[in-house]
């Protein structure tokens, strides 16, 4: 089911928690909205869901209107941070509760009922586990029967709001890997919330970031990561440093010097120069560089990450280094970023 949002506005009293959104989701497709607290995120979910009524605006599935229509009207799919499970029921009769409540014209036989349920259980992978209770599972069993029971009624667009908030590290990576092969075998058009970048990135069809209310960029996990068109989406999305330069004849410079890198094309005048620890090239001599003291050095899985003071203008930044490589307080490290974005106040 396609899903278009067409110009919404959302005000909770004056409040306004989503300003002139627009987005459109192909059918099948996986749909990540990330932002910070506050960012509108929940508010937009919430909005497709039919939990909540725009303020102006409207929203399709398909080319049918869908903005006053109710949850049960938009045949909704729903998983929730805290799974919402009925504690007196079983995991079958909890994946089986969205079929049993549906109006007599459209209710399945009660055969049919368990068959489906029964297909499910074994399709998240909770075989054996059917006359259990919510108490008597783990988390990551929980949640696996939450999306279970949202798939039931075979919904036209399936939400997850922080599906794996509740969760520990190791199980929410297991289940993430998991959720993206549940997605590709059923093909739900689906959109979750997450404040989680790695959890976006990794699962993710195309990124939504948001902030204050507003679409800052949509995009493939690559054009996010890769090419981000504001700072804010540069700074939210992996780790950033910051530099004040000012461009002068195609040249980068730091204060009094040129620090070696090309901009060709831009104009002159001072920016912001970003860049990822990581994209970096180490130099011996500082003839055209950018060079600071280590202040602080520590191993982080295969890399080395180093903290240098470069100045008292500019404040500090980190770099990467492969683990080998030495970085002792206060030895002097000279680079050049090799991929970074200019961006003007």
């Amino acid at each position: 089911m396609e899903v278009r949002v067409q110009n919404i506005h959302k005000e909770f009293g004056r409040f306004p928690a989503l300003d002139d959104v627009s987005l459109d989701i192909r059918s099948g497709e996986l749909i990540a909205l990330l932002g910070p607290s506050g960012s509108g995120k929940t508010t937009l979910l919430r909005l497709v869901a039919g939990l909540e009524t725009p303020t102006d605006g409207t929203i399709y599935f398909g080319d049918e209107d869908a903005s006053r229509k109710t949850v049960q009207q938009r045949n909704i799919g729903f998983v929730f941070q805290h799974y919402a499970l009925f504690r007196h029921m079983t995991v079958l009769d909890n994946i089986s509760f969205g079929l049993k409540i549906r109006p007599a014209s459209r209710r399945p036989t009660s055969t049919d009922i368990k068959r489906r349920a029964m297909e499910l259980i074994d399709l998240v992978q909770l075989s054996g586990l059917e006359k259990r209770y919510p108490a008597q599972l783990s988390g990551g069993q929980r949640q696996r029967v939450a999306l279970a029971r949202a798939m039931a009624v075979e919904p036209n667009v399936l939400l997850l709001d922080e599906p794996f908030g509740a969760l520990d590290a190791q199980v929410r990576k297991e289940l993430r890997r998991w959720l993206r092969e549940i997605h590709d075998r059923t093909g739900h058009t689906t959109i979750f919330v997450t404040h989680d970048q790695e959890e976006a990135l990794e699962l993710a069809d195309r990124v939504v970031v948001m902030s204050k209310g507003k679409i800052e960029q949509v995009g493939t996990p690559d054009e996010i990561y890769d090419t981000p068109v504001s700072p804010f989406v540069f700074g939210f999305i992996g780790q950033s440093n910051i530099l004040s330069v000012r461009v002068e004849s195609g040249q980068l410079w730091i204060e009094d010097r040129s620090i070696g890198v090309s901009a060709a094309g831009e104009p002159d005048g001072p920016a912001q120069l970003y860049f990822r620890p990581h994209d970096i090239e180490l130099l011996e001599d500082c003839g055209g560089c950018i060079a600071g003291i280590v202040t602080a050095s520590r191993r982080v899985a295969g890399t080395r990450h180093v903290e240098l003071d470069i100045g008292a203008t500019q404040g500090k930044v980190e770099i990467e280094l492969p683990p080998e490589k030495t970085a002792t307080d206060r030895s002097r490290i000279a680079f050049r970023p090799t991929r970074w974005k200019l961006f003007r106040s």
